[in-house]
């Protein structure tokens, strides 16, 4: 399965971190080139939270974005905090494929 690979950026909270690792390696496996987070703030990785870090992440988030062909909400029991909203929001404002890991309530 050698050729145009999809390019899929994940899109959740942080503190599914399980999930992102799990939903990273599937996609993977199934021929995409897969653009995660770089730091799981709800899970640990505590410099998210120093000054003006998070605002920096939250921006190159949209930055990978951009350079995916759709994202990939990881919604677990239906959850989706306000950055991710957020990044929905950009996706759907620049004609990216939305795909969510359970169905979407809203």
């Amino acid at each position: 399965m050698v050729g145009k690979y999809k390019v899929i950026t994940l899109c959740g909270s942080t503190r599914f971190k399980d999930q992102f690792l799990e939903a990273q390696k599937r996609l993977t496996l199934e021929g995409n080139i897969v653009i995660s987070v770089g730091l799981f703030g709800h899970s640990g990785d505590d410099e998210v939270w120093t000054e003006g870090t998070k605002e920096m992440l939250d921006d190159m988030h949209k930055r990978k974005i951009d350079m995916a062909d759709e994202i990939f909400v990881i919604n677990v029991d239906g959850y989706i905090g306000n950055s991710t909203k957020s990044e929905i929001e950009y996706a759907k404002s620049n004609n990216k494929t939305i795909i969510f890991l359970e169905p979407d309530k809203a």
